[in-house]
């Protein structure tokens, strides 16, 4: 068989296990997670696949894998039940006997003594392992995981439960492929966009000259659109890459090398010693869970009003009947009456507040589902916007409208113009305040 290893560049294959994976119960994200770090390391998978709990498909997959790569990560199939097969599997493949790791055994048995729980009979399958295999700890599980060679390949078994996999293989497999491929190492440059489509955001580099070794790269993931620049550690010409990127996507950039908007709002908010408070319809306190996520959102985040029925808009936050009755609860004018209301029944120095037609019914000829209204609002200034979202899903309409008004705060407090330009969202109208 012709070897298709290459000289330079290091192959690692992924083979998951498991029939609940193969047939869509549960999603593969440790799959999703191992290449989104070797890419942080400068290496990728050269192929990703999953097998049924079959012993002669585990095997024989496992064989090819072999024959290709230098490396196969294996992942599931270490549990105590008879659908656990990869120990099996590398015995077969390998030829050895499994024979019981009495250094496992006596960790599994302090593993259960720890839990004041007895140890059952079946948790000894976890300590069968091939003749000759390098055992790789589990600190907070009772699957250890462990290498065996094959066909010039190393292969390592782990464990599926994602806690345990990823803690095994940023300790303990990740510095050894490190030590290994010292000079495939990258950097990476990440700006986290909004507003602008995947599509447009390759138009606008097409034509961007980049040197040997550097290439860009993008992800998407909703709502949020990562822009990556990837070099050599030594790239002498990364601050001005940078740059370039940087000014192309100009205001779109939401955050640099961290994606969690929240955190970059929360440190906003608090450098600027301002408290915001919130007042949400169709989003329904989403953009409140968004920000309470993150850890210290109380120094700066007062409250949140979801007032979604019109009784509740008048109730909680004052909006006045006169102004649903004359506009609707889905317009600006009622928008900017709930952001001054949460404004003067809180704390607050910022406001922003939400109110739409997520649907799928409830949308009329002039307001259709989609449209949404936006505030924000400091002491009687109110900036607004009216978009339509049109053609997505309920939720859909609810994550963009979350993302827009975080986008308005993060937009604000940064001095770039609050009203957005947004590809595929419309705006209908937009106005300071008019009440």
């Amino acid at each position: 068989m012709q070897d298709n290893k290459g000289p330079n560049a290091m192959k690692i294959e992924m083979l998951s296990t498991g029939d609940e994976v193969l047939q869509g119960d549960i999603a593969d994200t440790n799959a999703a997670w191992c290449g989104q770090e070797l890419n942080e390391l400068g290496l990728s998978f050269s192929r990703r696949q999953t097998v049924a709990d079959n012993m002669d498909d585990i095997v024989d997959a496992l064989q090819q894998a072999a024959e290709r790569s230098d490396w196969v990560l294996v992942n599931g199939g270490l549990g105590p039940t008879s659908d656990d097969l990869s120990a099996e599997a590398a015995a077969r493949l390998t030829a050895c006997e499994l024979e019981l790791n009495q250094g496992w055994l006596k960790q599994l048995k302090a593993w259960y003594v720890a839990q004041n729980t007895k140890m059952p009979e079946s948790n000894i399958k976890q300590a069968m392992l091939p003749k000759g295999a390098v055992v790789v700890d589990n600190p907070i599980g009772t699957a250890c995981g462990f290498i065996v060679e094959h066909a010039g390949a190393k292969l390592i078994f782990t464990p599926g439960v994602p806690s345990e996999f990823k803690r095994m293989l940023k300790e303990q497999w990740f510095p050894q492929l490190i030590a290994a491929a010292p000079n495939a190492q990258a950097k990476v440059k990440r700006f986290y966009t909004f507003g602008l489509s995947e599509s447009s955001l390759s138009d606008r580099f097409n034509d961007l000259a980049l040197p040997e070794g550097v290439h860009l790269g993008y992800r998407s993931a909703r709502p949020s659109i990562e822009v990556k620049l990837f070099y050599p550690r030594e790239a002498p010409q990364y601050d001005q890459l940078s740059q370039v990127v940087r000014n192309e996507l100009a205001d779109h950039v939401f955050t640099e090398d961290q994606g969690n908007w929240a955190l970059h709002l929360q440190q906003l908010m608090i450098a600027q010693g301002k408290k915001l408070a919130l007042a949400e319809s169709c989003t329904g306190g989403m953009l409140a869970a968004e920000l309470i996520a993150v850890a210290g959102s109380s120094a700066y985040l007062d409250r949140g009003f979801v007032t979604y029925s019109n009784q509740a808009k008048q109730q909680s936050i004052g909006v006045p009947l006169a102004t649903i009755e004359k506009y609707g609860a889905v317009s600006i004018e009622t928008s900017q009456a709930m952001a001054l209301g949460a404004l003067k029944h809180s704390e607050a120095d910022i406001a922003l507040s939400v109110t739409g037609i997520a649907g799928p019914s409830g949308g009329s000829e002039d307001k259709p589902v989609g449209t949404v209204c936006f505030t924000l609002a400091e002491g009687d200034k109110c900036i607004s916007q009216q978009l339509l979202l049109s053609n997505r899903s309920r939720s859909v309409v609810r994550i963009m409208s979350t993302a827009v008004a975080m986008d308005m705060l993060r937009r604000y407090l940064t001095g770039s113009p609050v009203l957005g330009e947004y590809q595929h969202l419309k705006r209908i109208h937009s106005a300071d305040r008019i009440l």
